[in-house]
């Protein structure tokens, strides 16, 4: 069997319907905060904070998770940051960013982010629920916003800040023998993170980690 023929197997396996997703977020309701524990960088180094010097007010910040409902099946969209920014350079993530005074709540914050960094239009986002928060090496207290989009749509992405932006079918993340674990040195030790390797694409860092647990809650209605 050719690789190509296995990955469309895996996803099979693992495909989630409309109907599925609905199921684990069952409306409005869902947009509050999911209680349980806070992810993190530390999930896999517990001592990574204490290290890092981390203020003891961390900086609020959004990131809309967009699944995409095509006819193939649910896929999400991925942004591949630009070379020359100051923070994570060209690295894959969600479109998102800090919280602004005018931003009501963390889904203000990610559907103003979504809309400037690649131009989708809130009114075609169908916000289903949150993530557990994710916090950062960096100083970010960071709400993921999950939300339903409809196709058609056309993106107008940001060339200042936006590479490019791509779609990974949804049940590739939700195979358990995708996720991975990897590391590097930094701050003088060995730190561990989640990788997603998707062809030539690496998936890796806070991106990974919430795909982990976006894969953990959606496997729980499977």
């Amino acid at each position: 069997m050719e690789q190509g023929d296995l990955l469309r197997a895996g996803q099979a396996a693992w495909r989630m319907t409309l109907d599925d997703l609905k199921k684990r977020f069952p409306g409005s309701a869902a947009t509050g905060p999911r209680p349980g524990t806070v992810r993190g960088d530390h999930d896999l180094n517990p001592d990574y904070y204490e290290d890092a010097g981390l203020p003891e007010a961390l900086r609020e910040a959004a990131v809309l998770v967009p699944l995409v409902d095509r006819p193939e099946g649910l896929t999400v969209i991925f942004t591949q940051r630009t070379a020359h920014l100051s923070a994570h350079a060209g690295q894959i993530s969600f479109p998102g960013g800090r919280q602004e005074p005018a931003d009501a709540a963390p889904e203000d914050t990610a559907l103003r982010e979504t809309e400037e960094e690649i131009g989708l239009p809130r009114g075609r986002i169908e916000i289903l629920g949150r993530l557990d928060t994710y916090v950062t090496r960096t100083g970010f207290r960071v709400t993921p916003v999950v939300g339903l989009v409809r196709p058609p749509f056309e993106l107008d992405p940001d060339p200042t800040e936006v590479e490019e932006v791509f779609e990974v079918p949804l049940s590739f993340i939700l195979d358990p023998a995708n996720p991975q674990r990897h590391s590097r040195p930094l701050l003088g030790k060995e730190r561990h993170f989640y990788a997603f390797p998707y062809g030539h694409r690496y998936i890796w860092g806070a991106t990974a980690g919430m795909l982990v647990n976006l894969r953990d809650v959606l496997r729980e209605a499977t």
